[in-house]
């Protein structure tokens, strides 16, 4: 395993991180989650992302990889890195959402009794809030921080000028924010847009991307038509059949094409693309059982890419 330092801060991460996003809910074999966190662990991810409402049902995966963690990791807390959010719709009625000062602080609280730790490592304010003032919801932040109960801030889904202000109100605060987690795939540049890639990298902040692989479509898996057992046809929350579109699939062939020659799978150029740069400090990636991760740890073998190559994903994945 890589390991990375979050901007300039003093945390390192592993290059390829395990998100709880999916596959840890209360529908999830118990078993199959802990062996996927034995093979991520096993091979050299140290970090598990989760959140308070990651589910279904909200707070469920919270709840196993907590039993995960007692039942098998506690002799290994302090080689490992837990982070946790609180930002959306949680729990019913005006104190259960978005940022106020009241929410994050309860529902750090709520997460910690549900993983059975004392402190998680990283802390995130989830999205942005536009009617809570940012000063609130950065002073909960640091207040968790001091407080014991997490060790780093961190923010996500920010864009870059929302990012710059609470930067500001968080250093004034002398709270140790390193890391912004953002979405950011060869099909989703929205952070290259909204300023977010950059304004992180010149401030000295950490960046983690989430949806590397675009939900499952930056894998060989619809090359040709929709399997049975994909997330289109089991899920549907997230990716749903209008999203593959015959342009789409003439994108991910090419994409696989650039792959092959690179001596990849799609799925681990996908994530190489996005470990080529240095201001990214980690990839979260998810996985419906463990063969899946130790397929896209492979990706950390070649993370060099040529302009040529480079030139050519711009070129696909910008076409309309």
């Amino acid at each position: 395993m890589q390991f990375r330092r979050a901007g300039k801060s003093g945390l390192l991460l592993p290059a390829v991180s395990l998100g709880f996003w999916h596959n840890f809910g209360d529908s999830a074999s118990y078993e199959n989650m802990k062996q996927i966190c034995f093979a991520a662990f096993d091979g050299g991810i140290t970090h598990f992302d989760l959140a308070n409402n990651y589910g279904p049902a909200p707070g469920s995966a919270e709840l196993h990889a907590g039993r995960i963690i007692r039942e098998n990791f506690l002799p290994y807390r302090d080689e490992l890195v837990i982070s946790t959010k609180a930002g959306y719709d949680m729990w019913p009625g005006p104190y259960g959402n978005w940022g106020s000062r009241k929410y994050l602080l309860a529902s750090l609280d709520q997460s910690l009794r549900r993983l059975g730790l004392d402190y998680v490592d990283i802390f995130y304010h989830h999205r942005m809030d536009p009617e809570t003032p940012l000063e609130e919801t950065m002073g909960a932040l640091a207040q968790a921080v001091f407080s014991g109960k997490a060790l780093y801030a961190g923010l996500s889904n920010y864009d870059g000028k929302t990012l710059e202000k609470a930067a500001r109100i968080l250093d004034e605060l002398h709270c140790p924010f390193v890391i912004n987690q953002n979405r950011y795939s060869i099909f989703d540049r929205g952070i290259e847009q909204n300023g977010l890639k950059e304004t992180a990298a010149r401030l000295g902040k950490g960046l983690i991307t989430y949806s590397p692989l675009a939900q499952g479509l930056l894998t060989d898996r619809y090359l040709a038509s929709i399997p049975a057992d994909s997330r289109v046809r089991t899920d549907g929350r997230f990716l749903n059949e209008d999203a593959i579109t015959p342009q789409r699939v003439g994108q991910i062939r090419r994409l696989n094409e650039i792959a092959l020659r690179r001596g990849q799978t799609l799925a681990e150029m996908a994530l190489a693309w996005i470990l080529r740069d240095d201001s990214v400090t980690s990839v979260l990636v998810g996985a419906s059982k463990p063969s899946q991760v130790l397929t896209n740890l492979r990706c950390i073998q070649n993370t060099v890419f040529s302009a040529e190559e480079l030139a050519e994903i711009d070129a696909v994945s910008a076409e309309a």
